[in-house]
């Protein structure tokens, strides 16, 4: 079964995701079409909430090649950098998002199944960073001031002829 991309204001993108404790061929499969997803819609990054799964699952490429990791945690944050982001779940809005500049990251590797450590830094970091704020509920529109916000959300109620 295909991926749907879920987009704001979908409720399971303000959820909380639960810890993956085996990863198995539903995993694996789940990751492959997070990725495959990511690359058709020219993407740098996809949280399993963005496809419905409360699941603390990411994939991303900056252009280094896949990563599909489980469980990630960021272990140390260095630096200030700010960059605007965009989002899959968010169409259209782009934020200016202050983060730490490095991050080390740390998670299991879901098609290896080995526990990996990532050190990054700029985009790789913010795209990082970007995925595992998915995994807690939190998307790039909480980082705008609250007017921003309803500006956003009644653009979309007007897109979508709710207004």
């Amino acid at each position: 079964m295909a991926l749907k991309l879920y987009i704001y204001p979908h409720p399971v993108l303000r959820k909380k995701s639960k810890k993956i404790e085996v990863i198995d061929k539903r995993i694996k499969d789940l990751a492959r079409q997070m990725l495959d997803l990511m690359y058709k819609h020219d993407g740098i990054g996809l949280a399993a909430p963005q496809v419905g799964e409360s699941i603390r699952l990411i994939v991303l490429d900056i252009g280094k090649g896949p990563i599909a990791l489980a469980n990630p945690e960021i272990v140390e944050k260095k630096g200030v950098s700010l960059i605007s982001e965009g989002c899959l779940s968010l169409p259209g809005l782009t934020v200016l998002v202050k983060r730490a500049f490095f991050v080390k990251v740390k998670g299991i590797d879901v098609f290896s199944k080995q526990e990996k450590e990532y050190k990054a830094s700029g985009l790789f970091a913010h795209d990082f960073q970007h995925e595992i704020d998915h995994l807690n509920g939190v998307l790039i529109i909480d980082y705008l001031p609250w007017w921003k916000r309803i500006k956003y959300f009644l653009s979309l109620k007007k897109k979508s002829n709710l207004l």
